[in-house]
């Protein structure tokens, strides 16, 4: 058996008495075991289980003393002088903290602050134990097992819950991870956002513009609202980022009736998100504006065969 501990502890004017919410704590505990399942599962698999053991609260904010311990089967016992098992106390250091976690950079938590909880623009592999990640102009050095933590889903969505949405009630306003008695790390309001269970991690599969005519199913007059548009196939949600088309609409510049068609410029992006397929439609540019036909365009001939002058 492996075992270490930490605590976390909220503050802000609501906890200041050493109380919290059982409604806001009951979650957030349920995401420490999710967090700590979720690491162990990447890193160790079914080689090892873990759980998250409540000690005790203090004073002065509201603070929650964990016991992580792990446990390997027998005949796995020996491995732990290797690195097929990754132990409790590295498993706390590479979710929590940096400290001795192959003493480069910190845990996953510092990592989703210093990446602002995107996804990498670049990453290079070093080893076999470390990368190298380059983002907004810096260059980062973690290891590998980091990574791998940061890009799983079922961590960040713990992270989500333990952090961003206690920090989104009013009267908690940081977030401490403490090592005897001593904040690690420290997480505030402004930077709770960081910790959404990010779509920035989704897959783009399809990203293009092409031209496309649609049929009106139904507008919207506020701004950000979709309007719906039938391509001759489904109907659609559509974002119109038209802005002088937008604006033309407002000003009563252009009316629609049943059967008026669009030609627009429409960008399609596709992401996977897990296990699902999301589209996005957003029309750049509506090129042309095409009422629906008011009378038939028929040509007639006279008996002579010509074709006389409209009046």
């Amino acid at each position: 058996m492996s075992q270490t501990s930490f605590s976390i502890a909220y503050d802000g004017p609501d906890v200041e008495s050493g109380a919290m919410d059982v409604r806001d704590l009951a979650p957030a505990l349920l995401a420490v075991g999710q967090l700590f399942d979720a690491a162990n599962a990447v890193l160790n698999g079914q080689r090892a289980t873990v759980g998250v053991n409540v000690q005790a609260t203090t004073q002065g904010s509201f603070e929650v003393v964990l016991d992580v311990v792990q446990n390997v089967g027998s005949q796995l016992v020996s491995v732990f002088s290797g690195d097929a098992v990754t132990a409790a106390l590295q498993l706390k250091e590479l979710v929590i903290w940096g400290g001795s976690a192959g003493g480069i950079g910190g845990g996953v938590i510092w990592l989703v602050k210093k990446l602002r909880g995107e996804r990498p623009q670049k990453v290079e592999k070093i080893d076999e134990d470390s990368v190298r990640i380059v983002h907004r102009g810096e260059t980062i050095v973690v290891p590998l097992k980091l990574l791998r933590l940061y890009d799983d889903l079922s961590v960040r969505d713990a992270l989500d819950r333990l952090i961003r949405e206690p920090l989104s009630k009013e009267g908690i306003d940081v977030v401490e991870i403490r090592q005897d008695g001593v904040a690690v790390e420290s997480i505030s309001t402004g930077e709770s956002t960081y910790f959404c269970n990010p779509d920035d991690l989704d897959e783009v599969l399809i990203d293009r513009v092409a031209t496309t005519a649609y049929s009106i199913v139904s507008l919207a007059f506020k701004p950000d609202n979709k309007w719906r548009l039938h391509d001759g196939n489904a109907a659609i949600s559509v974002l119109i980022a038209d802005v002088e088309f937008l604006q033309k609409v407002d000003e009563s510049r252009i009316s629609f009736a049943k059967g008026d068609i669009l030609i627009c410029e429409v960008r399609t992006v596709q992401r996977r998100s897990g296990a699902d397929l999301k589209t996005e439609y957003t029309v750049l540019k509506v090129v042309e504006h095409k009422p629906a036909a008011r009378q038939l365009n028929l040509l007639i001939e006279d008996v002579d065969g010509e074709t006389p002058d409209t009046p």
